[in-house]
């Protein structure tokens, strides 16, 4: 156990290990009250996204199965009953024109939803991780060659590229997957700037020029070296650019260039509720505030973890605590 107590001699006093990285990690981020709520809530969500066949199941619905006896079709579709339709059996409601059980659909759409943006994050990430590295590492020419690729992908306009691919792209192909390809791979500039600056700063220090003059290759160094130093950058990245991510989904949905019916999407049902939101206010209000439950709580949770893997934070978060209060004091006394 990293944490026990461990006595070298008898009468000596105690000595505490020091906790290791991954323990000192959830320490500091268990210390953030937020943080540790945001995590709740987006463990929450992602058991939802995992159990939609189960709960859906249990609900005994179909997220596709059309009801029109539960729309009134005189006044152009509107569901029968307050709120929407809210009964025992449709536990969120129907979705007007269609009668749709919207619970069913809606936890079906956080599996769309969450699982674009995962995929999306992994492979912007993974790009501007090889990229950064490749041009860090690599010669003067292939440094600015990389480094003018990068400046012109920040440049462009990333939602007008992303609408463009989307359009030119047969129907044939699972949409799903191909908007997680667009966003992730137009997004990488911003991970492979973070990167080629961080090895940059590494390649002048002590253990890269040893592991250098051992003869080893560069890519063995990036792996060995660099990486294990590079992760608190980029996993800090990979969480705020996640909830980033949901939001480009559910924009390109509401554009109407994302995610296709039947197959449902947070961000699709805005584009519908845009005809709904006086005759049934539900059907926007209940997929818009998940969006921003989920974004808000992803956002927390992202900047729980960069303060988490900051070394600096922890005598950030003993500011104000009784025991740094107490220290005060006794420094003070004495």
């Amino acid at each position: 156990m990293s944490e026990a107590l461990l006595v070298q001699e008898a009468g000596a006093a105690p000595v505490v290990a020091p906790a290791s990285g991954a323990r000192l990690f959830r320490q500091r981020l268990r210390a953030q009250r937020a943080a540790s709520a945001a995590a709740l809530v987006v463990l929450l969500l992602v058991l939802v996204a995992l159990a939609a066949p189960l709960l859906t199941a249990l609900a005994g619905q179909d997220p596709n199965a059309y009801h029109p006896d539960l729309v009134d079709s005189a006044a152009g579709g509107v569901p029968i009953g307050s709120f929407g339709g809210i009964s025992g059996e449709y536990w969120l409601g129907v979705e007007p024109g269609t009668g749709r059980d919207l619970f069913a659909r809606i936890v079906y759409g956080a599996r769309v939803s969450l699982g674009v943006a995962l995929v999306a994050t992994v492979l912007q990430i993974t790009l501007g991780l090889v990229i950064g590295l490749a041009a860090a590492l690599g010669s003067r020419r292939t440094d600015q060659v990389l480094s003018r690729i990068t400046d012109i992908n920040v440049a462009l306009p990333i939602m007008v590229i992303a609408l463009a691919l989307l359009a030119i792209v047969p129907e044939t192909f699972p949409r799903p997957v191909l908007i997680a390809l667009v966003i992730g791979g137009i997004n990488w500039a911003g991970t492979s700037k973070i990167v080629r600056a961080q090895a940059l700063a590494l390649k002048s220090l002590d253990f890269v020029a040893a592991a250098r003059l051992s003869g080893r290759g560069k890519w063995s160094i990036a792996r060995r070296e660099l990486l294990p130093s590079l992760a608190a950058p980029v996993i800090t990245y990979a969480a705020l650019a996640f909830p980033s991510n949901i939001i480009v989904e559910a924009a390109l949905s509401f554009l109407g260039v994302g995610i296709k019916p039947p197959t449902p999407s947070w961000g699709q049902m805005l584009t519908e509720a845009d005809t709904w939101y006086q005759a049934a206010p539900t059907y926007l209000l209940i997929p818009a505030g998940l969006l921003f439950v989920t974004v808000l709580a992803l956002t927390v949770l992202g900047e729980g973890v960069r303060t988490a893997l900051d070394p600096r934070a922890a005598s950030r978060l003993s500011v104000g605590t009784k025991g740094g209060g107490a220290k005060n004091t006794g420094g003070e006394a004495a």
